[in-house]
C-alpha cells in the first residue's frame, strides 16, 4: 500500500487544507472584536459560506481515477510528528460534508440560540466554527498524532456547546460523561499510536514516525497486532458511538444543543471513519481475525438501538439510538472486509451525516415551537406545517433507504458485501432496514398524522424562510446521491481497493520494510 502522494502545490498552489483548518479559527477571532448577535451572525455565515466553497473547490479539484494521496502537505518532523495532510478517497467526501453542516448550523444559530437559555448567538457561532475546524484538520491529517491531537481538542467547544447552550435540566453531567468517555478513550488511543511509533523506530531503525503510510509500510508483528487494534478501536468506538460504548449519546442528544453539537455528533462519523483510515490499514492481520467480534457488535448495536428508537416518545432519544444502530450497520459493512463493504459503509457514513443532522434539524424547528418533540406534545402537524411534515418524511424515507435517496446504494452495497463474508450479517443489515422504517414511520404517523391537537393549532407554523433553505440544501444532495451514486463510488473506489488488498495480502513479516505491500 505505497501510495504516490501529490502536492498542493501541484494542484492548487496553496496549502488548501491548512487554510481549510485556519479559515474557521480565523473567523473566530473576527467574531471576537464584533459586539452586536446580528452582525455577528452575518460574519459567521459569510465565513462559513467561504469555507463551504472551498471544500468544494477541493473536492472539485479531486482526481477520483487514482488512489494517491492529493492536495498533500508536510513539514519536518519533531519527535516523529509531522505536519502531513493529505486526501483520498478514503476522507475527501468528509471535509465538503462538515463544511456543509457547519454552513447549514450558523445559518440557523439564531434560531437556536433563542431557543437556549442563554442565547448569545455570537459566541454560539464561535464554538460551531472551532468545532468544525477541529474535525477537519482530523479527517485531512496523516499522522497519528495530529490526528490524535484534534481528535481531543474537540472536546473544548464541545463542552462549552453542551453546557451553555444544551436544553436539558442534566446538560452538564451530559457534558461531564461526555468529556469522561471521550477522555478514556483518548488516553487508550494514544497509547496504541505510541506503541505504532515505537514499532516502526524497532523495525525500521529509522526513529520514531507517527505518519500513516510509514507505519503501513514498516508493518506490525501479527502478535503485537492485536493489542494495539483494540486500543485504537475503544477510542474510536466511544466516539462513534458503537454498541457497548454508547450510554454517553442519548444524554447528550437529550440534554445538548438541539442543534449544533447535535448535528455534529450525529452527522460526522469520526469514529468510524478512524477505524476505516488507521485500525483497519494499519493492523490487518488483528482486523481479519477479530472481524466477527467486530461483526457481532454490529449486529447487537444494530438490532438493539433500533429497538430502543422504535419505545422512544421524543424524537431526539429516538434519534441517539438510530444512529447507535446506523453505526452497527456501517460496522457490518466495514469489517466484511471487502470492496462492496468497504464502499457500502463509507458511503453510508456520508449518507447518515445528511440524513442524521436532517432530523436533527426538523427536531429543532420543532423544539423551537413546541418545546420538546415528544408525541404527546404533537399529532395533526401535517395540517398546519405540511412543508415541516414534508421535510420529515423525505429524510426519513432516505434514512430507511428508499429507491432514489442517498440511504438506498449505500445500504445495498453494505448487505453485498456482508453477504460475501457471511450471510447472517447480511440479514441483520437487512433487519436493521426493518426496523428504521418500523420506528421512522411509526413517528410520522403519531406526531405528524392524525387529528391535529388544540397546542399544535395555536404553536405550530410552517417551515420559514432560512429553514426552507436547509431543507432544500438537504434534500438535494439526498436524492443527488441517490440519483447519481456512480461519482461517489468513482471517488472512494481506488483507495478502498488498495484498502482491500492491503487487507489481503496483510502486514509485512518483521525485517521487510521498505517492501511494497
Amino acid at each position: 500500500m505505497n501510495l504516490d502522494e501529490v502536492m498542493a502545490a501541484e494542484q492548487v498552489g496553496f496549502p488548501i487544507l491548512s487554510v481549510l483548518i485556519a479559515l474557521p479559527l480565523v473567523v473566530c477571532v473576527a467574531l471576537q472584536l464584533v459586539r452586536d448577535d446580528r452582525a455577528a451572525t452575518i460574519l459567521a455565515i459569510v465565513g462559513a459560506g467561504i469555507e463551504a466553497v472551498l471544500a468544494a473547490f477541493l473536492a472539485l479539484r479531486f482526481n477520483a481515477g487514482v488512489p494517491d494521496i492529493q492536495f498533500v502537505e508536510r513539514s519536518g518532523s519533531v519527535l516523529g510528528v509531522s505536519w502531513h495532510l493529505g486526501v483520498d478517497g478514503v476522507n475527501l467526501l468528509f471535509i465538503p460534508l462538515t463544511a456543509l453542516l457547519g454552513l447549514l448550523v450558523i445559518v440557523y444559530a439564531e434560531h437556536a440560540t433563542a431557543s437556549s437559555r442563554t442565547g448569545d448567538a455570537r459566541h454560539y457561532a464561535m464554538a460551531t466554527l472551532a468545532l468544525e475546524a477541529t474535525m477537519i484538520g482530523a479527517f485531512a491529517s496523516l499522522d497519528l498524532i495530529v490526528f490524535w491531537f484534534f481528535f481531543v481538542v474537540e472536546l473544548v467547544p464541545s463542552w462549552f456547546l453542551i453546557t451553555r447552550w444544551g436544553t436539558g435540566a442534566a446538560r452538564r453531567r451530559a457534558a461531564g460523561e461526555y468529556v469522561v468517555f471521550m477522555a478514556v478513550g483518548s488516553a487508550l488511543m494514544l497509547a496504541g499510536i505510541l506503541l505504532l511509533g515505537a514499532n516502526h523506530a524497532r523495525i525500521t531503525g529509522d526513529g520514531y514516525s507517527f505518519e500513516l503510510f510509514a507505519l503501513i509500510e514498516a508493518g506490525v508483528p501479527a502478535e503485537a497486532q492485536t493489542l494495539i487494534f483494540f486500543l485504537l478501536f475503544f477510542g474510536f468506538a466511544v466516539k462513534a458511538p458503537i454498541f457497548p460504548f454508547h450510554t454517553w449519546l442519548p444524554k447528550v442528544l437529550e440534554h445538548g444543543p438541539v442543534v449544533g453539537m447535535s448535528v455534529f455528533l450525529v452527522g460526522v462519523k469520526l469514529g468510524t471513519y478512524g477505524l476505516l483510515r488507521f485500525a483497519i490499514p494499519l493492523l490487518p492481520d488483528a482486523a481479519s481475525g477479530w472481524f466477527w467480534l467486530m461483526a457481532l457488535l454490529g449486529v447487537t448495536g444494530t438490532v438493539y438501538g433500533a429497538l430502543l428508537a422504535l419505545g422512544q416518545s421524543n424524537l431526539r432519544r429516538l434519534l441517539a439510538y438510530a444512529s447507535l444502530s446506523h453505526m452497527g450497520v456501517v460496522m457490518l459493512g466495514l469489517f466484511s472486509l471487502n470492496l462492496d463493504g468497504f464502499e457500502g459503509g463509507l458511503l453510508q457514513m456520508v449518507n447518515l451525516g445528511i440524513v442524521g443532522a436532517g432530523l436533527f434539524f426538523v427536531a429543532g424547528f420543532l423544539s423551537t415551537r413546541v418545546g420538546p418533540p415528544e408525541i404527546g406534545a404533537l399529532g395533526g402537524v401535517i395540517h398546519h406545517a405540511p412543508l415541516l411534515a414534508g421535510a420529515f418524511l423525505v429524510i426519513a424515507l432516505a434514512g430507511i433507504g428508499l429507491p432514489g435517496t442517498n440511504g438506498f446504494n449505500g445500504e445495498h452495497l453494505v448487505m453485498l458485501g456482508a453477504y460475501e463474508q457471511h450471510w447472517s450479517m447480511a440479514i441483520a443489515a437487512g433487519l436493521g432496514v426493518f426496523l428504521t422504517a418500523a420506528y421512522s414511520l411509526s413517528y410520522f404517523l403519531r406526531g405528524f398524522m392524525g387529528a391535529p391537537r388544540p397546542a399544535v393549532a395555536e404553536r405550530v407554523y410552517d417551515l420559514t424562510g432560512s429553514e426552507r433553505g436547509i431543507v432544500l440544501v438537504l434534500a438535494a444532495v439526498i436524492f443527488w446521491i441517490g440519483l447519481g451514486t456512480g461519482p461517489f463510488i468513482q471517488v472512494m473506489r481506488p483507495s478502498l481497493t488498495a484498502l482491500e488488498q492491503r487487507v489481503e495480502a496483510g502486514s509485512p513479516a518483521p525485517m521487510t520494510a521498505g517492501t511494497d505491500s
